[in-house]
């Protein structure tokens, strides 16, 4: 875990961003086409929505995402990824994601499910720990 944060820290810095805000803009390159909003973006984040407006005012200066009307509410925006940012974000990540295909391409396809398992049931683990960290319950076991 400490080798994939470094590598993720590494990565921010190459891009020119911070920790947080590449992480923003992965979950804006996760969602493609279903843009996400400002607030579903916090939420998945987990910052306010006040810091989730700094986050995209610093990604929107640099060039990595793009603010678009809500169709069906005037009130809020939708994020979108800017072309040319996702194509710095490959250039940076490719041979990292080559290695990892190579990777996976060894298994058979029952331990290539069983491997999508358990990262599936680690993720919902991670996010159960981090509702608990953030209810901040003295009587709670994290």
């Amino acid at each position: 875990m400490a080798a994939h944060l470094i590598g993720r820290q590494e990565l921010a810095r190459r891009l020119g961003l911070n920790l947080t805000d590449l992480t923003c803009f992965a979950f804006v390159l996760e969602a493609g086409d279903d843009l996400l909003t400002a607030g579903d973006l916090a939420a998945r984040v987990h910052v306010t929505t006040g810091a989730m407006t700094g986050i995209l005012n610093r990604l929107e200066r640099a060039g990595y995402v793009t603010r678009r009307p809500d169709p069906d509410d005037r009130r809020r925006v939708r994020v979108a990824a800017v072309p040319d940012a996702v194509s710095r974000v490959e250039a940076v990540y490719s041979g990292h994601h080559a290695r990892l295909t190579a990777l996976f391409a060894a298994y058979s396809a029952p331990e290539l499910a069983t491997i999508a398992d358990s990262f599936t049931r680690a993720t919902a683990l991670a996010h159960e720990y981090l509702e608990k960290l953030n209810r901040n319950d003295p009587q709670e076991d994290c």
